[in-house]
């Protein structure tokens, strides 16, 4: 008999690890149309994770990085390794805007690579919008898969569909609700989304929760909120298991948990996959997570063959204008999002060259990858300016100056996650502080424009784009002899650089942010 009971407790354990369970999801997003390989440097960073205060989740080789004929070599990698029915695909949103071929194809360039490569789920990022409402539509009519998003609502109802899709995969129920980003209607042109609400994804995620947890044994959420966002639902709802982010741009793998939510996101730019493991035992609960980001340098990863056909199909009606060089430049340029931005300020120099200006701005934007030092294609540039906006110029108050840098100084610090949006306000030809800890609409202080202190009553010529002038981000631009220009920020920074020949980065030091100290 002891005999027996020695065997037993033996042949348990593997019995019932036997009947454990894992399920693979691998996750994309912020791709922003990137759809073929670029190189990088060290020092190099995606927009959004480059700014001090944060984890710079740069690149550590010179090398070069991304492109969908890697991607989908990664994914088959692991499809083979785990079996492909134990394997979703799903992408957190901003995905086909905000590249030259992108604005081309009107987003159809990557919807066609996602088919492909057989993405199962996406949710819809502001970004997605940006060729408006009606082709946005078209785009999900050619997707082979659901875009989705439950704060996002047409006529009360969420946008394309149910929000949520259950999935069976290796006998276990996984349900995956699509969030979009609140503040969409604040980040583009409004009428781009003409007709739609956007609400709180926490609070949608309430709605739903009770219904997922019934249909399934693991909930997901795919959520375009941003990384301070998923926090907070994380902390403020109990009942989903996993967060899989975009927004945020942000690199978090291993898995991060917060409350009992597990929480990861992949960077941007298609230069990174994510992958999560989910195992769960014999009674279909979730026993652990883990997960890491695959870097897609080209060097290490297989590209598969048809997807790089594909691609190079997709570019060809393209590639003179891509390789055109418009500059070289002696140093890298890159971009930032919450601190004072090389590039653009490059822009707002050309800007101020173009008009006469006394000072410009640019809204401070979350995308895009450092230019480095060398010849500066078409290509390049559009990855960090991509949109075709109008140059506008006109006459403000200081007062009215003082205004934008006020609402820059909240939008960064509102108080409320839910309640940020957009980066700093980038400048030219102006110095000035913002202090994240004063009382709001006292957080700017000394400003000078030129060498002069500002003057509340004096007028100022002003050179910006026509979304800043249309409430993008909730600035408010009053003044007077408004003017919209035919040329656009973008073709005028093309001849700019092509005036100049060489580039040089602009100097910095004229914001000075002083970050909230925590309490």
């Amino acid at each position: 008999m002891r005999f027996l009971l020695a065997a037993l407790a033996l042949v348990l354990p593997v019995a019932a690890m036997a009947q454990s369970r894992t399920i693979t999801i691998l996750h994309t997003n912020d791709m922003h149309g990137r759809h073929a390989p670029f190189h990088v440097a060290p020092g190099d960073a995606t927009a959004q994770t480059g700014d001090p205060g944060r984890s710079p989740s740069g690149f550590k080789r010179s090398a070069t990085i991304g492109g969908f004929q890697y991607l989908a070599g990664k994914v088959n990698e692991i499809r083979r390794r785990e079996g492909a029915g134990n394997v979703l695909l799903v992408d957190a949103g901003d995905t086909f805007s905000d590249d030259l071929v992108g604005n081309q194809t009107r987003g159809e360039a990557m919807i066609r690579l996602m088919n492909a490569l057989g993405y199962q789920f996406m949710a819809l990022g502001n970004h997605d919008f940006d060729y408006g409402l009606a082709r946005t539509r078209e785009l999900a009519a050619i997707a082979q898969f659901p875009m989705r998003g439950a704060n996002t609502l047409e006529a009360g109802k969420p946008l394309f569909g149910e929000p949520w899709k259950l999935f069976k995969v290796n006998g276990v129920r996984i349900a995956i609700l699509a969030l979009s980003y609140h503040n969409t209607d604040e980040t583009g042109s409004k009428d781009n989304v003409r007709g739609l609400e956007f609400t709180n994804g926490i609070e949608a995620t309430r709605r739903y929760l009770p219904h997922l947890r019934k249909a399934a044994d693991v909930v997901v959420l795919l959520s375009h909120q941003g990384t301070a966002v998923d926090r907070k639902l994380a902390r403020e709802l109990s009942g989903v298991d996993l967060i899989v982010g975009g927004h945020s741009h942000d690199r978090i793998a291993p898995p991060e948990k917060v409350g009992g939510t597990w929480i990861v996101q992949a960077l941007s730019d298609a230069t990174m996959l994510g992958e999560v493991r989910l195992t769960l035992g014999r009674n279909r609960r979730l026993q652990s997570v883990d997960g890491t980001v695959h870097a897609l340098w080209n060097d290490r990863v297989e590209p598969d063959p048809a997807m790089a056909r594909l691609v190079g199909d997709i570019d060809a009606p393209y590639r003179g204008k891509l390789d055109g060089v418009l500059a070289a430049s002696i140093d890298r340029i890159g971009r930032q999002y919450k601190s004072e931005s090389p590039f653009d300020v490059l822009v707002g120099d050309l800007m101020r060259d173009y008009t006469g200006a006394q000072i410009a701005f640019m809204p401070g934007v979350g995308y895009g990858v450092s230019i480095e030092p060398g010849p500066i294609t078409r290509e390049r540039l559009y990855t960090l300016l991509p949109h075709p906006t109008k140059l506008v110029t006109l006459e403000m108050t200081g007062a009215d100056v003082l205004k934008v840098l006020e609402q820059s100084a909240t939008n960064l610090e509102p108080g409320d996650d839910l309640n940020r949006v957009g980066g700093l306000v980038q400048s030219s030809g102006m110095a000035w502080t913002v202090d994240l800890n004063a009382p709001v609409g006292h957080r700017v202080r000394d400003v000078t424009i030129g060498r002069t202190r500002i003057d509340p009553a004096g007028w100022y010529s002003v050179a910006t784009n026509a979304g800043m002038t249309g409430g993008l981000h909730r600035y408010v631009f009053t003044g007077r002899n408004r003017k919209t220009h035919e040329i656009s920020v973008t073709q005028l920074v093309e001849e700019g650089l092509v005036k100049r020949g060489t580039i040089v980065s602009p100097s910095l030091g004229n914001i000075r942010l002083v970050p909230l100290i925590s309490k």
